[in-house]
């Protein structure tokens, strides 16, 4: 994005902290974290470093807002996935299908937002404290309410609950990761969805207290994919 004049005028009204977010989520989204700095987030928006850092003091400030953007996008689009389901009646059904959704888009965003997704979960910037956490902790409560509701239901038992959504999370993000940095990169996108649609069947089947249901496992399957 190259500066302008108007967008320079813009900053007048208050909105330069705003900008230099959106400018800082623009860079994560094409060249990931290491893209984030200050004095790029400034050329990037038009202004002078100097005035950019007003607002973030240095790279690791507007890394953090960087990644609250990025943890914004995520549980937007795995929200996003769930209300594109189809009615449901069979409340097992239902409960499988959300976290089907919630798989599928948590590696769709991966998947067309990598510089993003690398900046949600890079290791700079601060990720433990303030509103930050908040923004981890509201896409990481969809995946707890999920599971919790698939005890509710009856299809997971209590004694299985515990830590299920660390297994469930792992098998979702190293796929993720398989796919924008590992070996699964260079894959033809028929490939990606046969291997996404075993991983996410093989995710439905591990979480049931009840023996695996393959019409159960065909109708997440179903019930979860966008287009």
């Amino acid at each position: 994005m190259q500066p302008s004049g108007p967008a320079k005028r813009g900053y007048h009204h208050g909105d330069l902290r705003n900008a230099l977010v959106e400018a800082a989520a623009q860079l994560a989204e094409e060249g990931g974290p290491q893209a984030v700095t200050v004095r790029a987030a400034a050329r990037a928006a038009g202004v002078t470093p100097t005035a950019a850092y007003r607002h973030f003091e240095n790279q690791e400030q507007l890394l953090t807002a960087a990644k609250e953007c990025a943890m914004d996008g995520l549980a937007s689009t795995m929200q996003e996935f769930i209300d594109a389901m189809p009615p449901i009646d069979d409340p097992v059904r239902l409960a499988m299908s959300t976290l089907g959704a919630i798989a599928r888009g948590y590696v769709y965003f991966a998947m067309t937002e990598a510089g993003l997704f690398r900046t949600a979960f890079e290791q700079g910037g601060t990720i433990l404290e303030g509103t930050t956490l908040a923004k981890v902790d509201s896409g990481f409560q969809m995946l707890v309410q999920g599971l919790d509701k698939l005890v509710e239901v009856g299809h997971l038992s209590a004694e299985h609950r515990p830590l299920a959504e660390i297994t469930a999370w792992s098998a979702a993000h190293g796929f993720a990761m398989l796919v924008i940095d590992g070996p699964m990169h260079d894959w033809p996108p028929d490939m990606l969805n046969d291997a996404l649609e075993r991983m996410l069947g093989i995710f439905v089947r591990g979480l049931t207290s009840e023996g695996a249901d393959d019409q159960l496992t065909a109708h997440v399957l179903a019930d979860t994919r966008r287009g």
